[in-house]
């Protein structure tokens, strides 16, 4: 096996020394422009790539931000990742994502293996609601910035969306169609941005004295666990007329379920979802959702933690965005009797 290039390597071939060697690298100190391109030339040539973790025991950047969310298979955040790189990118830095199959433990390994040396800095999508947990990561050297946290409060900087009103929103546009029972497909547990959706559910049927808990069905985010959930709650007695699922990926699995039972969305049943992920604009029919805006909040998360890395003081900063009730073609009063 052919052993690492090191920045001895570098600097014999460039025929300087191995600090001139950092310093070009590391863009510190002053070194003359032609010295410059010859150590670039000679780094490129050897293929030389720096070790992140040997820089940060050297007290170096890494110029790494690590950003740890449940999964990747979930469309919502694969697009979260991919508008997180594309700031990260402007911003000068790289982006490594790392999931944790929605495992509190797992969830704890990554940020110590990130904050342990890994990288410079920390973004958690929708991170673990546990106070033990939280207070771990208030506690860390390394900045970490949260996207999407509600619940156990915390002064970690927190990037989030209005999870509640537009939960509460796409409930109640149900309900002013005439909908009567209206079913739920919730998010996986343990995320407090589920458990925001469920409770402005709740609130919503509620309100209009119509809440039945027979009509709320576990869930996980999944397109998979959607078409069961939505199969059970065609099975009940009086099924509903309308569900309203966490996520457009479940939204998508319980249209497929509807589909299977030869009924027709929204003529029979309609179907709303959340997020308004791309693929929401181009089902067919095209789902009503409630959109977040995924972009605006990875970049504010990146100039947070960009800011942190700076050393301005973030903590304490929480920035809410709206969210928005996109209502398409799933939606329709209910069929007559």
């Amino acid at each position: 096996m052919t052993a690492p290039v090191t920045i001895a390597d570098v600097a014999r071939l460039a025929g300087v020394s191995a600090v001139t060697v950092s310093k070009t690298l590391n863009n510190t100190g002053r070194i003359s422009e032609q010295t410059r391109a010859r150590v670039i030339q000679a780094a490129r040539d050897l293929g030389y790539v720096a070790n992140p973790a040997a820089r940060r025991l050297r007290g170096a950047r890494t110029n790494l931000v690590g950003m740890v969310v449940p999964e990747l298979v979930s469309p919502y955040f694969a697009e979260v990742a991919r508008a997180a790189a594309e700031a990260a990118s402007s911003a000068g830095l790289d982006l490594g994502v790392f999931t944790t199959s929605r495992d509190p433990a797992r969830e704890r390994e990554r940020v110590a293996a990130l904050s342990g040396g890994l990288a410079d800095g920390l973004i958690l999508v929708v991170p673990t609601d546990d106070p033990q947990h939280l207070g771990v990561l208030e506690r860390s050297r390394t900045p970490i910035v949260l996207i999407s946290h509600f619940g156990t409060p915390t002064d970690l900087p927190n990037v989030r969306a209005d999870s509640y009103h537009g939960a509460h929103a796409a409930t109640t546009h149900l309900l002013d169609l005439g909908h009567r029972r209206v079913g739920f497909i919730a998010g996986a547990d343990g995320s407090s941005q589920a458990h925001e959706r469920l409770r402005a559910y709740r609130d919503a049927m509620g309100e209009r004295g119509l809440l039945d808990p027979a009509l709320i069905r576990p869930g996980n985010f999944t397109q998979r666990r959607g078409f069961e959930a939505a199969r059970e709650l065609l099975d009940l007695p009086h099924p509903p007329t309308a569900i309203f699922a966490a996520s457009d990926a479940t939204a998508f699995g319980a249209m497929d379920a509807v589909k299977d039972r030869g009924l027709r969305v929204p003529q029979d049943i309609s179907v709303v979802g959340f997020d308004d992920i791309a693929a929401a604009s181009q089902s067919h029919p095209a789902l009503t959702t409630v959109r977040h805006p995924i972009h605006d909040m990875s970049d504010s998360a990146l100039r947070l933690l960009a800011g942190a890395l700076a050393g301005e003081t973030v903590r304490g900063t929480v920035l809410d965005y709206p969210s928005e009730l996109v209502i398409r073609e799933t939606t329709a009063p209910p069929r007559s009797p």
